[in-house]
């Protein structure tokens, strides 16, 4: 009897800085869980970031490798899922272009992300040809290792349709079905709330880092946003959607403690003091193993990695476009 054959996901991370707590609640648990059911491949977009980073790249070699680290750290397993760096493998460009001649110049200046991205990302010239055409290389990346599934928030869903066009107009005129056309598996946890209660942005600063230090951590939690009416300890305050009580919820295994804060809290009974040391606390607790595990990861250790991950994502990737080359009568 042949072995069940497991479904495909891709899914990646742009290396434009350190990942935060924001990146393991919404996406790093659920790749961990991902990688008992589906064949998984995890991508360090750094093609991606380059769009944007072009003025200055430098810093994407060494994001790299240290989300390399955390997601080993938080339990994606180099021998059971696919981890590599885009641009490792040149298939991703590839496809790309073979894309880009196809997909109609409207389909990518209708895309509503582009247009806010073009407005809301300040101090960097992005009106360009590459940037424009972001979306075509995320088709790319999909279709390269025919992923059946890829997870993505709702914002996201624009772009996936997209992708599933480009590939529909591919095998509409080379009358072959090479590729698999990806579902999306949306996302069930909702995105993290930032310190300061504005939504979570490296650029706002406002997030804790997986390699926080302790120390670090106890200073971010103690200035975090809570009920802006509630001036002293005395005076009741309000639970829902203060952002202390979120973290809570999510961090603090606790919950007898957590729901005894909640309800001195709304009494007037405790102080922000107290609820913040006791976040620290918990969130230390939780960051404790995340810790140890990426200290034991030498650069070394990512660099085989992700050559280890190249090498089995270049043999798939090899695979497709061999059948695309003989679409195009190019072997």
């Amino acid at each position: 009897m042949n072995a069940v054959t497991k479904k495909i996901i891709l899914s990646g991370m742009r290396p434009t800085g350190r990942l935060h707590l924001g990146h393991l609640a919404g996406a790093l648990n659920n790749w961990v869980r991902f990688q008992d059911e589906y064949e998984c491949f995890f991508m360090i977009a750094d093609w991606h970031a380059l769009m944007s980073e072009y003025e200055k790249p430098s810093d994407i070699r060494k994001n790299s490798l240290e989300i390399v680290k955390d997601w080993v750290s938080c339990g994606i397993d180099a021998d059971r899922s696919v981890i590599f760096v885009q641009s490792m493998v040149p298939e991703h460009l590839e496809l790309a272009m073979v894309f880009s001649v196809l997909t109609p110049l409207g389909w990518l200046e209708r895309c509503t992300t582009y247009k806010e991205q073009l407005r809301e990302i300040k101090g960097r010239m992005l009106a360009t040809y590459g940037f424009l055409g972001y979306p075509v290389l995320q088709a790319a990346d999909i279709a390269l290792y025919n992923a059946d599934m890829v997870p993505v928030g709702v914002d996201q869903l624009p772009h996936l349709e997209l992708a599933r066009e480009i590939i529909r107009r591919f095998h509409g005129l080379y009358k072959s079905r090479i590729f698999t056309e990806p579902e999306p598996m949306l996302s069930k946890t909702s995105r993290l709330i930032g310190l300061d209660n504005r939504k979570m942005s490296k650029s706002y600063g406002n997030f804790i880092s997986l390699s926080d230090s302790r120390e670090t951590v106890r200073k971010k939690v103690h200035s975090m946003y809570t009920d802006p009416k509630r001036t002293r300890a005395d005076v009741p305050g309000r639970v829902k959607g203060n952002p202390v009580f979120i973290y809570h919820d999510l961090f603090n295994p606790d919950t007898d403690e957590v729901e005894d804060l909640k309800k001195r809290y709304r009494a007037g009974k405790v102080g922000d003091v107290e609820v913040k040391e006791k976040l620290t606390t918990a969130l230390n607790n939780f960051l404790d193993p995340i810790r140890r595990k990426r200290a034991a990861l030498s650069e070394e250790d990512a660099q085989r990695i992700i050559k280890e991950g190249a090498g089995r994502a270049r043999e798939a990737a090899g695979r497709t476009m061999a059948k695309v080359k003989k679409c195009l009568h190019q072997i």
